[in-house]
């Protein structure tokens, strides 16, 4: 039996905000979470505004890379979030969907990024509390 929850953290790239979303929940999580995340058309490398947002905070995006989503990785996950892909991040029945509309952080510079990530953030740690019941 499984004593871990596992989230997956779903967009189009994963390359900005799932990234961020992971990151986030396994620096807070320590362990008592299981974090993925992938994306339904993966780019090529992670998002630089994301990255340096993220590395301000003091947290290590290096190990972290984008990735394309698969049915395994979602059969896998007590609760599946999407972000910004719609009808492109695949759906399987039976999981535990929560769609974060976030704006998209492409394009965007390291100021306009800081805002993203700060929502993200502070729905990471709703997540967290909802599934451990701490902060």
């Amino acid at each position: 039996m499984r004593t871990r929850p596992v989230v997956l953290f779903l967009c189009v790239h994963n390359a900005g905000r799932s990234l961020a979303a992971k990151v986030l929940l396994e620096h807070y999580a320590q362990g008592r979470v299981d974090v993925r995340s992938a994306g339904s058309a993966p780019g090529s490398e992670l998002n630089p505004s994301v990255v340096a947002v993220l590395v301000e905070r003091g947290l290590d995006p290096s190990r972290e890379f984008p990735k394309l989503f698969s049915e395994d990785a979602a059969a896998a996950a007590d609760v599946v979030v999407t972000m910004g892909c719609g009808d492109t991040c695949p759906y399987v029945p039976g999981k535990r969907y929560l769609d974060w509309e976030l704006d998209d952080p492409a394009g965007k510079s390291v100021a306009a990024v800081r805002p993203i990530v700060d929502e993200i953030d502070r729905r990471v740690r709703n997540l967290l509390r909802e599934l451990t019941g701490a902060s």
